[in-house]
């Protein structure tokens, strides 16, 4: 037993996922970052074991209802850790907290404004006074009468009614429609009104698609089912309802939660035509705080609403008003200074939510924890990493212990301690590699990270290579940018640079197959390719089809009678009923948010019994899904359907995931390898301009050579790859650079430099310059 005053948080056994019996001891009360290559296990160290465990003893603690659900979630695979305090997590979670989420909720600056407003606001004659409910769009006193507080009015796409059109509508192709009996009972409906539910979504014809998802026809058929061998199926009559009405009924008038947030899943949405977007009553909007109504105040990037409040004359107002700006400080200090209040959570990067939450994080008062730390320097330019280091020296300082998941090599070398985990991903990693001081891992010669941070030559210099034309954007006028015209060689790799804000994406959005010099246009994002355990990696690349095709034509297979959709988690028949092939059920923690466990029946399996049964080369439907990319390649090395998308997930260094690992699971980064993965083994022929919204993002150096290697593959087979980014070993690696700026927001929107690395490396007021002179002039690891 340790002593209670023991400065160490000793972890013993940990073996959560690829880890391998683990032992590790890391001191309180400093910035300890665990790094090592993707995959590699630091997460599941960090994340998996270490707050995984410190959540399981909170719910030990309170009420006996709380510990039952705990029960089904888990508990960590760990022998034992001591010398643990209480944990907070501050994870890149891709999905967005709620559609009435936004950066003034995430960070409780809307309470302290709409307080502002209720206390020293400017109100009409004879208006009355509100409170600082009138001012919220998520209260009924607030809330625009039209679009009930969220500022748009809901409609939907047959890309969000059906995900994935490679399925029939017996499949389960249109996802949005309702659980197994009536969803079955629709099926039946669309059968008998002569449309064809076994052919692939993509195949039928255009009319049919539309009017099955969007019709407002409700016809009343009757329904003939095929006999059942087990039961028999009688005769009915059966009202047809449209997928999209389906979803906007359930949406609107549903008392069950889960349904709506199903049916929201499913929903897109335009600008209320009443409130014009603000989400607020015209009671609200008629009062103003220097000169401009709440709504204005809220659209305001964050570095102008300071300004913008000006010097009030009242005390009250003055109090206030200080408090809103002190408040509004830790969030500009993190890079973050562009955003707005109103500016929706959904369209936030992982990076930029979990520095928001950081920032609110700094005048919580707390001490005594541990903060736990996903990757917080995703998305950020090498100007802003310092004043991050900063804000994680204020953490340790305030009495707490800072855990960070980091790749970033200024944050690895600005940390007190250092957990290499490795050396390689998946089945090749899962050992600590090194535990203490930062710059005793020179001595670690396996380390990946080792190479990188210590001494390693600057790569030698490349030839940039020569375009083959120019494609003009512009004048653009949108968001922060103001007629600016952009030029972008063809047949070249460019890196657009410049600081969060600075108008990068925005400028890149104007690039269409409409301009001229452009054959085909391929974007790959860092959206999720899926809201549920339920899309994953498998299916998303097609590579599930084949798999499926391979089980049904086993001997065993045959003899049972099972066919590929026997072989779908999407669809009853094969699946496990309990979690409808998900895998995991959802847990509600009622206090908390809710969360998912493995399912008691299949303990994440997806299928029921007899499914499993069935083996392809000794393993079931459920082990392959399992299996990682490496393993899956060499387990489908002769099958060239199987062998083709695997390799090209293993050509971007994504050859540590498992091939069933849910789409929840997934950071931004690897979706969006995934995306282009996807495109890539699609092979086409023929000019392809491909736009990438900050490929590297959680990559460990090691990788980002890996991914590289491949977009410079594409270039040299003839194609154009833009890229945003800020990975300065990128960009020097580029054949061409755009950096804007110089600042973001109104700050920025401004082509501050062009021209080949070397040039932009010598550019006057580029924020970007000197970062990008360090890395060409100085080996890596220089201070």
């Amino acid at each position: 037993m340790h002593s209670p005053h023991d400065p160490f948080v000793r972890v013993r056994g940990a073996r959560e996922h690829n880890l391998r019996n683990v032992d590790v001891d890391i001191p309180r009360d400093v910035v300890a970052v665990f790094t090592g290559v993707s995959g590699s296990g630091k997460s599941s160290l960090a994340f998996g074991t270490v707050y995984a465990e410190a959540q399981r003893r909170y719910f030990e603690s309170v009420a006996p209802y709380a510990r039952r659900l705990i029960h089904q979630v888990g508990a960590p695979k760990v022998d034992g850790i001591t010398g643990l305090p209480p944990a907070v997590s501050l994870e890149q979670r891709r999905s967005a907290p709620t559609s009435r989420s936004s950066v003034g909720t995430v960070t409780n600056l809307s309470n302290s404004l709409r307080m502002l407003f209720s206390r020293a606001g400017d109100y009409p004659p004879g208006a009355e006074r509100l409170d600082s409910d009138a001012f919220s769009p998520n209260t009924a006193a607030g809330a625009c009468p039209e679009c009930h507080g969220l500022g748009r009015v809901h409609t939907t796409t047959e890309e969000l009614l059906v995900p994935d059109p490679s399925l029939s509508i017996r499949e389960g192709a249109i996802a949005a429609w309702p659980g197994a009996w009536q969803g079955k009972n629709l099926r039946d409906i669309l059968a008998a009104l002569g449309h064809d539910v076994d052919r692939p979504w993509r195949e039928l014809p255009a009319a049919a698609r539309q009017w099955i998802l969007f019709t407002d026809e409700q016809p009343v058929v009757t329904v003939h089912p095929v006999r059942d061998a087990d039961r028999i199926q009688r005769p009915y009559q059966g009202t047809y309802m449209s997928a999209r009405r389906w979803v906007m009924k359930t949406f609107a008038e549903s008392k069950s939660a889960t349904l709506r947030a199903k049916a929201e899943r499913f929903l897109t949405s335009a600008p209320c035509p009443v409130c014009g977007g603000s989400r607020l009553r015209p009671e609200a909007l008629a009062v103003t705080v220097a000169g401009r109504t709440i709504a204005e105040l809220a659209a305001l990037p964050l570095t102008e609403l300071a300004r913008a409040l000006g010097s009030p004359a009242s005390e009250t107002a003055r109090v206030l008003t200080a408090d809103l700006v002190s408040r509004i400080a830790p969030v500009v200090e993190l890079g973050l200074g562009y955003l707005s209040l109103d500016r929706a959570t959904p369209t936030l990067s992982a990076g930029e939510l979990q520095r928001l939450r950081l920032a609110t994080q700094l005048r919580s008062g707390l001490f005594g924890v541990v903060y736990v730390l996903d990757e917080p320097s995703a998305g950020l330019h090498p100007a802003d990493t310092e004043a991050l280091l900063t804000v994680l020296e204020r953490l340790k300082a305030a009495g707490n212990s800072v855990f960070v998941v980091e790749h970033h090599l200024d944050v690895v070398r600005g940390a007190d301690w250092l957990v290499d985990v490795g050396p390689g991903a998946g089945e090749h990693g899962g050992r600590v590699l090194h535990s203490g001081p930062v710059a005793q891992l020179a001595d670690v010669p396996e380390s990946a990270t080792a190479r990188h941070l210590f001494g390693r030559a600057p790569a030698p210099a490349r030839e940039v290579r020569a375009p083959r034309g120019r494609l003009t954007v512009g004048p653009v006028t949108r968001h922060n940018l103001r007629a600016v015209t952009a030029e972008f060689p063809l047949g070249v790799l460019t890196a657009v640079t410049g600081v969060s804000g600075s108008g990068k994406s925005t400028l890149i959005g104007e690039i269409t197959e409409d301009l001229p010099g452009v054959g085909r246009l391929v974007t790959v994002d860092q959206k999720p390719i899926g809201r549920t355990p339920r899309s994953n990696l498998a299916t998303y690349t097609g590579l599930f089809d084949v798999v499926r095709r391979l089980f049904a034509a086993t001997d065993e297979a045959r003899s049972r009678g099972f066919g590929v959709g026997r072989f779908s988690f999407n669809v009853p028949g094969g699946r496990c009923e309990t979690c409808q092939g998900e895998g995991f059920v959802s847990v509600e923690l009622l206090f908390l948010p809710s969360t998912y466990a493995p399912c008691p029946d299949c303990g994440g399996a997806r299928y029921n019994a007899e499914t499993l049964e069935v083996t392809y080369r000794g393993r079931t439907v459920a082990e392959v899904l399992d299996l990682t990319v490496e393993a899956a390649a060499e387990f489908f090395a002769d099958t060239p359907a199987a062998a083709r998308p695997l390799g090209t997930l293993l050509d971007v260094g994504l050859g540590y995931l498992r091939l069933g690992q849910p789409a929840t699971e997934l950071s931004g980064g690897e979706a969006q390898r995934i995306k282009l993965a996807a495109e890539l083994q699609r092979g086409r022929r023929g000019h392809t301009l491909y736009l990438l919204d900050e490929p590297t993002t959680g990559l460990h150096p090691a990788d980002v050579e890996v991914l590289m290697r491949r977009l410079h593959g594409l270039v040299d087979a003839g194609h154009t790859v833009i890229v945003v980014e800020h990975d300065m070993e990128v960009v020097a690696g580029a054949d061409w650079v755009l950096d804007l700026g110089p600042g973001g927001g109104d700050a920025g929107g401004r082509i501050v430099a062009a021209g080949v690395p070397a040039e932009v490396a010598r550019a006057e007021g580029s924020v970007t310059a000197p970062y990008l002179r360090r890395v060409m002039h100085a080996p890596a690891g220089a201070p």
